[in-house]
């Protein structure tokens, strides 16, 4: 054409940009080269290459293209501002709407119905829906274009009022308005008007079905969802990837695999099936039903994988406990994005693998990625359980170091792990910091405080949250009544049980009652505590009755006890903590008989007694420590700690408690027993690793017995050094020979 000289044609160089810039093997770059060789391109050619920049993602450009039509004088028509109002649709680019907008004014195209729609479209999307609405109501000429344009702005920034004021104004309702108000109804929860628009519609296509399964799935309707697919499907209606994915991840939810199996065998039979979205779909829904051997053969046999692919095949077998293969699928990613890592350390610490937790957040942190919110609550819930304040600390530390907000989840997660750590302070400064506090956060400030003791401030902590026109919900009444029964305050305890009832219509669950047998047992009101047990209207669980036979051996009524015990044992022969109760208290009666016989019959049912644990940090490394171990680096020094703890606990009075011990063992063998409680060998290893003035903090998996609490309250003083010990019930500050319980635990 060049050589020809037909190139010099403006019609003909036009049907030859046209034909280069529809082509999309053809890069823009060549079809500029077209464009730069015409001489004297009028509006219709600059048309097409702003056409063919839009095309091919480019809406920069376009403008671009404009600005030289301006700059040569090219009269722009009709059709060249539709396509910038595009332009800035796309790049959310307000302001050069308005600018072309003053130039649509001044070239007097403003009666133009396309370019008023356009115009309608671009504010809407850039969120303007004021000057969006002054378009349309100032416009002389309205088509069903320019309506469902304006619909369309109200429902994407969720305005249900005004959409509904459009839709109802509207001259002509078609299948796209419909669909849309279905979309918002969907989004604004409001499950009832779309079923209702749905039913009233005459005609619906796909998109009328997809929304509305769309919506039941949103709103958690799995089980319509599935219906209403199954009457879509009856109709006879073709479907396509988005309603798939809504029905799948249905199934995914209501754990119907043989459902998502059939919807696997439509998807098959229309022929979308390698589509990756569906493939990730599939291998989630295989994964959380527990076919895991299903969505590998998905994930092996794929041609198309992303990483969404991967991400959902390693939460598949985390979610099915094979950790192995799913560190396996981690370690041989080629790429690793936060959804990767958090796949596989949340999984790690909701398995109670907190160490491997620890581990592979160290390793994140060496490959340079920075950990979200979830991965932070997973690590900062395992120092919690381990122990590692350290650890903790320097995450915290982290959070604050790199500005990352912390929201309720993160914040409530921090305030735990202080409590559970015995660090209050720490817990109050980062209440006091955050911005924004939900109900989970007031109960976990509640619980903490009343664990270490500070029951006044925890109880006076409940009315700041009411005042401030925070609702409590049931946890917050566990933690309160939990509070109660540290202290032993009964009437206390009774006032805030009614108040939950009949001031906040809250009714007791199983953990209140516990929580208020718990009270009544500790106070030594036993025949009360067993009245409440027979007055529940639901069946006792087994910490309710652990508490009551607690407290009947704290109190020394062995009759209650031992009838309390033998019910127990019978109902639950595979309770250690029944057995073990049961054995004590015959053994505190010295009937070596009845304990023999227990113990018998523990080995016959295989019950094994939780041995003790206690756990210690030193220098962010966690040690742990078993009643009697020996197996410890340091032992030879421990030992001799041992024995500069025995002097000076002679010196300040100590006699062992050996009624701890249901050994029929003479009372040395019991002293020896109970100078190597887990609990002592881990105050003498801190005493030895920990310089003063560090408090020795210390988590026990058991209740500390009465001659460890007893040794621990002489040791502080003896030493003068703080020790903080959690056991499974609240936390211990020694301090100067007084504990923070005020020896009521």
């Amino acid at each position: 054409m060049i050589l020809s000289g037909l190139f010099k044609d403006s019609f003909a160089a036009s049907r030859l940009l046209k034909f280069s810039t529809e082509l999309p093997f053809i890069h823009t770059n060549q079809s500029y080269q077209i464009f730069s060789l015409i001489e004297n391109p009028n509006g219709f050619i600059c048309n097409i290459m702003m056409k063919g920049y839009m095309q091919s993602n480019s809406p920069c450009k376009a403008i671009w293209v404009y600005k030289l039509m301006l700059e040569s004088n090219v009269a722009a028509d009709n059709y060249t501002y539709p396509i910038l109002f595009q332009s800035c649709s796309v790049r959310l680019a307000e302001f050069d709407g308005k600018c072309i907008q003053d130039h649509v004014l001044k070239m007097g195209f403003d009666s133009d119905v396309y370019i008023q729609n356009t115009l309608i479209n671009m504010y809407s999307v850039c969120g303007n829906l004021g000057d969006a609405r002054k378009v349309f109501d100032d416009s002389s000429v309205l088509d069903l274009v320019s309506w469902n344009s304006m619909l369309a702005g109200y429902v994407l920034v969720g305005n249900v009022e005004e959409a509904k004021d459009v839709y109802d104004r509207m001259p002509e309702r078609n299948v796209i308005a419909s669909n849309s108000m279905i979309v918002l109804f969907s989004k604004k929860g409001n499950v009832e008007e779309a079923c209702k628009l749905f039913n009233e519609m005459k005609q619906k296509d796909l998109v009328s079905w997809s929304a509305l399964i769309s919506c039941y799935e949103q709103n958690e309707m799995y089980g319509e969802a599935l219906i209403l697919f199954k009457e879509m499907n009856a109709s006879g209606i073709m479907v396509d990837e988005v309603v798939v994915l809504s029905v799948l991840s249905a199934c995914s939810r209501l754990l119907v695999v043989m459902t998502g199996k059939l919807v696997h065998g439509l998807v098959v039979k229309v022929g979308i099936e390698t589509y990756v979205n569906l493939q990730n779909a599939l291998i989630h829904m295989y994964s959380s039903c527990e076919e895991v051997g299903t969505a590998q053969k998905l994930f092996s046999e794929s041609c198309w994988l992303d990483q969404i692919s991967w991400n959902s095949m390693i939460s598949g077998y985390v979610k099915c406990g094979e950790f192995e293969k799913a560190r396996a699928l981690f370690d041989s990613m080629p790429d690793k994005d936060n959804v990767s890592w958090s796949a596989m350390i949340s999984g790690y610490a909701q398995q109670d693998k907190f160490t491997e937790t620890l581990v592979l957040f160290q390793e994140m942190q060496i490959e340079g990625t920075k950990p979200d919110e979830t991965i932070l609550v997973s690590v900062i819930s395992a120092c919690t359980h381990l122990a590692a304040l350290d650890q903790g600390k320097w995450i915290h530390a982290y959070i604050r170091k790199n500005g990352l907000k912390i929201n309720i989840i993160l914040g409530t997660t921090l305030i735990n792990m202080y409590m559970k750590l015995g660090c209050v302070e720490d817990a109050l400064e980062v209440f006091r910091g955050l911005e924004e506090k939900g109900v989970s956060t007031w109960n976990a400030l509640i619980l903490g405080l009343a664990m270490n003791g500070l029951v006044d401030k925890s109880l006076e902590t409940f009315s700041e949250m009411k005042e401030q026109g925070v609702t409590p919900n049931e946890i917050t009444f566990v933690a309160v009544l939990g509070a109660c029964r540290h202290m032993g305050l009964v009437d206390e305890g009774h006032r805030h049980f009614n108040s939950m009832i009949q001031e906040h219509k809250i009714g007791p669950n199983i953990k209140h009652y516990g929580c208020m047998v718990d009270l009544l047992g500790r106070a030594g009101m036993l025949k009360e505590a067993e009245e409440l047990i027979k007055s529940m209207p639901m069946a006792p669980d087994v910490s309710t009755w652990g508490a009551l036979l607690g407290a009947c051996k704290k109190y020394g009524d062995n009759e209650t006890g031992e009838r309390i015990g033998r019910k127990l044992v019978e109902l639950h022969p595979d309770h250690d903590g029944f057995n073990v109760l049961l054995s004590n208290i015959y053994a505190s009666k010295g009937n070596w008989v009845d304990v023999l016989e227990v113990r018998g019959m523990m080995r016959q049912h295989g019950v094994v007694k939780t041995p003790g644990c206690s756990m210690i940090e030193v220098h962010g490394r966690v040690h742990e420590f078993l009643a009697g171990d020996k197996t410890h680096p340091q032992n030879e020094d421990i030992e001799q700690m041992l024995d500069e703890m025995a002097k000076k606990l002679k010196l300040e009075g100590y006699a062992p408690d050996t009624r701890e011990v249901s050994l029929d063992i003479d009372e040395e063998e019991k002293e020896t027993t109970l100078l190597r409680h887990s609990e002592k060998l881990a105050i003498a290893f801190g005493l030895i690793a920990i310089d003063p003035p560090t408090p020795i903090r210390i988590v026990k998996n058991l209740r500390i017995c009465n001659d460890c609490h007893t040794a621990a309250k002489l040791i502080s003083k003896a030493f003068n050094r703080e020790i903080v010990v959690r056991d499974r019930h609240l936390f211990h500050h020694f301090k100067q020979g007084s504990c923070s319980c005020m020896d009521y635990w």
